[in-house]
């Protein structure tokens, strides 16, 4: 298996972004709060799942090893494929999905796109003894050196994310100062880019 990749980030696209790797571009499908940390030109590891069909070879992309060892983990369970682990990765963190699944919270486990109550049982039911409790993992940290600006860097990060899933900047903006005035970020100069993306994208999809 392909651990991870380590290159210049190419290109970044909605649902996923090209690494060079030794001269050869690396399509990498990752999750918007991935993607969210990815700038093109700059340099980034990503812990990666490679999924083989026969007709194709799918290279699936994460911020942490915990995010692709619980992608890995959401697939033994009946009806889950690539696709639909990525969006459950997208909506949840990997701790967000242990603990949903361990307290057998429905409620969000239906917030991913695909998932019904009855999908949702039977996620519960079979991964409540793989994926483990709620730990005390670490969020993943940023580009280390990264610039010191007036405007925080995760703030553009989170922003570009937004912008890159289809948002217009004006509602990402919004969505962001909302955050704030929450104070989910409380004026930091780093926060986990992944979780403030998360609660945007939640943000924007509430009528």
């Amino acid at each position: 298996m392909i651990a991870h990749v380590r290159g210049t980030v190419a290109a970044v696209a909605p649902d996923g972004a090209v690494i060079e790797v030794g001269g050869v571009g690396m399509r990498v499908q990752c999750t918007p709060g991935t993607l969210a940390t990815l700038r093109p030109g700059e340099p980034a590891q990503v812990a990666t799942f490679l999924v083989v069909r026969e007709d194709s070879l799918t290279l699936y992309g994460f911020g942490s090893d915990d995010e692709r060892n619980v992608f890995e983990l959401l697939q033994t369970a009946s009806g889950v494929g690539p696709r639909l682990a990525l969006a459950m990765l997208a909506v949840h963190a990997p701790d967000a999905l242990r603990r949903a699944v361990s307290t057998e919270d429905l409620g969000a486990l239906t917030m991913v796109p695909g998932i019904g109550r009855k999908g949702a049982e039977r996620i519960v039911l079979e991964l409540r003894d793989r994926l483990g409790p709620p730990g005390e993992s670490g969020a993943a940290g940023g580009s280390p050196g990264a610039r010191s600006q007036r405007v925080p860097p995760w703030r553009d990060q989170v922003q570009s994310g937004l912008v890159n899933l289809g948002w217009p900047v004006r509602d990402a903006d919004q969505a962001i100062a909302a955050l704030e005035e929450e104070g989910l970020v409380n004026g930091a100069e780093t926060v986990d880019v992944a979780t403030v993306l998360r609660a945007a994208l939640r943000k924007l999809s509430t009528p």
